[in-house]
């Protein structure tokens, strides 16, 4: 790895930038993009397409403290049942608008916590996606579980409508953490559940886990990333924890003074980095770790990972569309988003229209952008002459303009006459090079640590 002189030099633990799941980025969406553009992408998927769907559910039993996530608290079970009620309409309203015969290539259910619907709900939820999108041969249905929110008869009901993949949020294990961000979830919880999944059939299994976390260490994260091995998920997202409260206002709840140094954040990053490497996994992109064999291991020797909202993933479709409040969309054309208001999204669903309130159609210029920070964050390199021949650029342009961005670091960046890349020692800093890439005006966005 590069030293630390360098990467303070080079503006890795002061900087803050996007994860750039999107390009541009939702900060940079606008509300020129509405219902009747959202309405007119989906009339333009091409029939017979193969497409992805996310569907959101807002709502937790609890909300953790450490969490960014557009969610709400519900003790009750009523505004739930009327979410419900909205995500059918707005699925039916889905039907009335797609081109014949489009099927799922993939279908996740997130949130806040899917699990929070009872069996008799995820059942009738289930039905409705598979009569507007049934899934194609080899498509993936996984699910977002929360071990503290989920039993038998939810397991059962979600196998038999096709669920293939589990994902589990692990965050840390320790107890200490888990009291400070809210979340308890043992280790024991944990592995039950993670059983009974695999005991209805399902074997894909994906897990969270956070680093950066008040009172993390690398001797607590050392043991939480021991445990959650001894789970053997197939695929496990290493995020770092992103500290926004002017963005969620529950993480003031956090102490920051607990909070690790972004020179800590690196070195408990590398702790379980280094554990995943040695016990098998596959680095996949920044931040996420496969089994041998698995889809984004595979698509990863392909080159064919790609990155979206939910981070990498060997989806290979060109669509993606959002469900439910706040979800997002992406198109060829461009990005739109749901209304984030519960209440404003079914307003305009029970209006019978989509509640897009924001989005961003591409130019010419955010393709290009967009596929060089895509092929930055997926593969650690970017081919001269596929940007050249995909976007209509001369090679001394795409030249141009890799030399422009390599010499803003050090000589780190490896520039070549088949393109930009990124050397392992250097990775760190991957988010920061796409952030060179990146034309539109951070000045006024508030982003997360690049570390």
């Amino acid at each position: 790895m590069v030293n630390g002189t360098q990467l303070e030099r080079l503006g890795l633990f002061d900087a803050k930038v996007p994860r750039y799941t999107s390009y541009p980025t939702a900060p940079h969406f606008s509300d020129a993009t509405g219902a009747a553009q959202h309405t007119a992408w989906i009339e333009a998927i091409r029939p017979g397409a193969e497409i992805s769907l996310y569907l959101h559910v807002p709502f937790c039993r609890r909300l953790c403290w450490f969490c960014a996530c557009r969610t709400q608290g519900t003790q009750s079970e009523a505004p739930v049942i009327a979410y419900l009620d909205t995500l059918l309409a707005e699925l039916a309203l889905l039907k009335a608008h797609l081109p014949e015969g489009v099927r799922l290539s993939r279908l996740h259910w997130g949130g806040g916590t899917p699990t929070l619907l009872n069996p008799a709900m995820m059942e009738t939820l289930a039905g409705a996606v598979h009569d507007v999108l049934p899934l194609a041969p080899g498509a993936e249905f996984s699910v977002e579980i929360d071990p503290n929110e989920v039993d038998d008869a939810r397991l059962a009901v979600l196998s038999r409508a096709g669920m293939n993949r589990a994902s589990i949020g692990v965050q840390d294990f320790d107890p200490e953490i888990q009291r400070c961000i809210g979340r308890i979830q043992s280790y024991e919880k944990t592995r039950d559940v993670t059983e009974a999944i695999r005991a209805h059939g399902v074997h894909s299994l994906n897990a969270d886990i956070l680093y950066g976390l008040p009172f993390q260490t690398p001797e607590k994260i050392t043991e939480s990333v021991q445990k959650l091995l001894g789970l053997c998920p197939d695929r496990v997202a290493l995020y770092g924890y992103a500290h926004v409260p002017w963005m969620a206002r529950r993480q003031s709840m956090l102490p920051s003074e607990s909070l690790p140094t972004p020179r800590e954040r690196l070195a408990l990053f590398e702790t379980a980095r280094k554990l995943f490497s040695w016990d098998g996994y596959a680095e996949i992109g920044i931040d996420h770790f496969a089994l041998k064999g698995d889809g984004l291991e595979t698509a990863r020797q392909a080159g064919r990972l790609r990155r979206n909202f939910q981070g990498y993933t060997d989806d290979s479709s060109d669509v993606l569309i959002g469900i439910g409040a706040a979800s997002i969309s992406r198109f060829p054309q461009g990005y739109s988003q749901n209304n984030p208001a519960t209440s404003g999204h079914t307003a305009a669903i029970r209006g019978g229209r989509f509640s897009t309130t924001r989005g961003h159609g591409f130019d010419a210029d955010d393709r290009m952008r967009g596929r060089i920070i895509e092929a930055l964050m997926c593969d650690f390199t970017v081919s001269t002459a596929e940007i050249s021949g995909r976007f209509g650029l001369s090679r001394p342009e795409v030249d141009g303009l890799f030399r422009a961005v390599a010499s803003r670091f050090d000589g780190l960046l490896r520039l070549d006459e088949h393109g930009l890349s990124i050397p392992p020692k250097a990775r760190p800093l991957t988010r920061i090079v796409a952030r060179a890439f990146d034309a539109y005006d951070h000045a006024r966005a508030r982003h997360s640590s690049a570390i």
